[in-house]
């Protein structure tokens, strides 16, 4: 095997890891975000709420279906919000879940 065939696999290797990485990282955050939106809500059933949310980031690709579920709930709660603000939730705690990850907390 060259040189060149070590170095592809050990970037398909570190990219196959930064994808693992990113896909926890994005479930954590909708976890995170979940907890954040139903304490907002004054949910008693927080557990079964983050679990809703996370269902709601495989009905198609990207982050819109999380932001759709959590801002329309929060709407329809009652609760003064714009997209903006749950936007920028998401990326706060977006941030936190990479740092916990790669900090392996």
């Amino acid at each position: 095997m060259t040189t060149f065939d070590d170095r592809e696999k050990g970037f398909e290797r570190k990219f196959a890891l930064d994808a693992e990485q990113e896909f926890k990282a994005s479930a954590r955050r909708n976890r995170m975000l979940g907890e954040w939106a139903a304490g907002l809500m004054g949910l008693e059933s927080t557990e079964e709420y983050v679990r809703a949310v996370v269902k709601s980031d495989f009905e198609m690709p990207g982050d819109e279906d999380v932001l759709r579920k959590v801002f329309g709930d929060l709407k329809g709660s009652g609760l003064d919000t714009t997209e903006g603000e749950v936007r920028m939730k998401m990326d706060e705690l977006l941030a936190q879940a990479r740092e916990q990850i790669k900090t392996g907390g």
